[in-house]
This record gives C-alpha cells, sequence and structure tokens, in this order.
C-alpha cells in the first residue's frame, strides 16, 4: 500500500532530515565568532577553525542529503558530527540538575538524528536521488 508513496516519503524524509543540518551550518558561516565563542565555551581549541569546518560540513552535507549527492557518505560524516556534538554539548549528566532535562532531550534527539543518518549511510537514499543517476544500471538477465 505505501510503495506508492515511496518516492515522496524518500525525498520529504531527506529533506527533513537535511534541513536542521542546512540552517545551522548557514547560520554557524553567517556568525562564525558567535559560534567560535560557543564551540570555545565547550573547551576546543581553534574555534574559528572548527566554526567555519563544521558550518561547512552541516550545510554542504546537508544540501547533498537532499539531492542525494554522496549521500551515504554526507549522512555518515553528519552521524558522526552528531554523535560528537552530542557528548561534547548537551553532556547532561555533567551539568545542575536545573539544565540537565534540557540537555537530556537534546542529547536523546541527536542521538535520534544520528541513528537515522546512519540508516541512510547503510542504505542509501533511494531513486530519487544523483546518485541513482550516477550508477550504471544493471545488467539485464
Amino acid at each position: 500500500m505505501l510503495n506508492s508513496l515511496n518516492t515522496p516519503l524518500l525525498v520529504g524524509g531527506r529533506l527533513l532530515l537535511a534541513l536542521m543540518f542546512i540552517v545551522a551550518g548557514f547560520g554557524k558561516l553567517t556568525n562564525v565568532s558567535g559560534t567560535a565563542g560557543y564551540i570555545a565555551s565547550g573547551g576546543l581549541p581553534f574555534g574559528e577553525v572548527l566554526a567555519v569546518g563544521v558550518g561547512l560540513l552541516e550545510l554542504f552535507g546537508g544540501l547533498a542529503l537532499v539531492i542525494g549527492f554522496q549521500a551515504r557518505w554526507a549522512a555518515l560524516a553528519l552521524g558522526a558530527f552528531t554523535l560528537a556534538a552530542s557528548v561534547l554539548f548537551h553532556a547532561f549528566w555533567a551539568v545542575p540538575a536545573e539544565q540537565a532535562m534540557v540537555q537530556q532531550l537534546m542529547f536523546m534527539k541527536n542521538l535520534s538524528v544520528a541513528g537515522g543518518l546512519f540508516v541512510v549511510a547503510a542504505l542509501g537514499v533511494g531513486a530519487p536521488s544523483l546518485d541513482a543517476r550516477r550508477s550504471p544500471a544493471p545488467a539485464a538477465a
């Protein structure tokens, strides 16, 4: 029954999964100094370099997911980044009790997003993608 919805669900799902990265990446690249300050507050060095690098990863990785270009690699990179960012910036186990609930929600949301990205990395993004158009057609039996 849902087979007729595969294409719109794949495209819509990719767009929804990628949207937070595209928006966040654009925001980081248009406010490098603010992002660098936030990165420094997490105890990481090279705030400006990391801000630009992460902004580019999020923006172009998100766009790659949407259009389905090298989508498995983009999903793998974004998933790994999301896990690292969760541990570094949403450590709910190490914050005061009044902040723990919000940080735990952010951490769990990120785990879910990373899980979705790892599914994309494992299975690909399906037929409506640049990756599928670039793949050679299977040989006829």
